[in-house]
């Protein structure tokens, strides 16, 4: 056991060591028309063409095939035993930002999958109401007000930041499977990374064929969800494409609205107001002898076909 403990303690170190020499060097791959949060895109853009080959060639297939083969109630139950090893990070992680609420529901999840649902096989704490929190090193450096950096994608795992690339690190620690012998050790990651990637199948395919650049979509979509689960949605904005018709929101619209949130009309909320052209203005008379009770602003409507009636 303290020989693979020592020897994960080095490979660890020789990673961390080369990604440290891949960002020393990436200073030459800025410019001054780059993205804005992407400052490293030429990089970026052949690392992120590297892990698509790899995905294509490597992973796609291999996931596709445990899918074939692998009914779905083992799938979900092998899922489900990786989510609930998870909640381990999950719990350090909100204890360490102090949100103690959600650090003794991460727990209790973990006790409550791990005796009633067969070591996590059977997600019982979803069953039961308890929510499942996604929460990494990341997000507690930036609950603290650490920056994100610049955006950066990495060999094998993907997007990621300057901050949130101490994630895998961390959780590479607080996963139990770490401390197993090589063999199952090594086993169960590669289960692990294709359980993942299966479950992936579907999105990576409305990816493929949705996204006129795959790199600038997966860059936005990752930048905006990680901002979602740092603030909770508080800040989070939707991207601003401009208007074709030349049309200014009204001065004062909130810009970081929720979608279907309540309160104001369209204009009050800083969307834009559609009127019939053909519809009259409504009468501003008092109305007389209606005896549907109408308002003062409401049209009287007459059925010219109507009796009049008698004075």
């Amino acid at each position: 056991m303290r020989r693979a403990l020592a020897a994960g303690t080095v490979r660890t170190l020789g990673v961390s060591v080369a990604i440290a020499g891949v960002l020393a060097t990436a200073g030459c791959a800025t410019g001054a028309d780059r993205h804005p949060g992407d400052p490293l895109e030429p990089m970026n853009r052949a690392i992120f063409g590297f892990n698509d080959g790899v995905d294509k060639y490597v992973a796609r297939p291999v996931a596709q095939a445990y899918v074939n083969v692998t009914p779905s109630p083992l799938r979900t139950a092998v899922s489900n035993f990786f989510s609930n090893l998870g909640d381990i990070g999950n719990f350090a992680n909100n204890l360490l930002q102090l949100k103690i609420t959600d650090a003794t529901e991460d727990f209790v999840r973990f006790a409550f999958n791990s005796t009633f649902g067969m070591g996590g096989l059977i997600d019982i704490a979803s069953q039961a109401g308890l929510p499942k929190h996604h929460q990494d090193f990341g997000l507690t450096l930036g609950h603290y007000g650490v920056p994100s950096g610049p955006y950066l994608v990495l060999p094998i795992f993907g997007p990621s930041s300057f901050r949130d690339a101490t994630n895998w690190l961390v959780a590479f620690r607080l996963d139990p499977v770490t401390y197993l012998d090589p063999l199952p050790r090594n086993l169960l990651f590669g289960l692990n990374f294709v359980s993942a990637r299966a479950d992936l199948i579907g999105a990576t395919d409305i990816l493929s064929q949705a996204a006129l650049d795959k790199y600038a979509f997966v860059r936005d979509a990752y930048t905006q969800r990680r901002q979602y689960l740092l603030t909770g949605g508080g800040s989070a904005t939707l991207p601003d494409y401009g208007d074709d018709t030349g049309a200014a929101a009204p001065e004062g619209a909130s810009a970081t609205a929720a979608p279907g949130a309540s309160g104001g009309g369209s204009k009050a909320q800083g969307l834009p107001t559609y009127e019939d052209p053909g519809a009259a203005a409504p009468s501003t008379k008092p109305s007389t002898g209606s005896s549907s009770g109408s308002g003062a602003d409401v049209p009287q409507y007459e059925d010219p076909g109507a009796t009049p009636a008698a004075k």
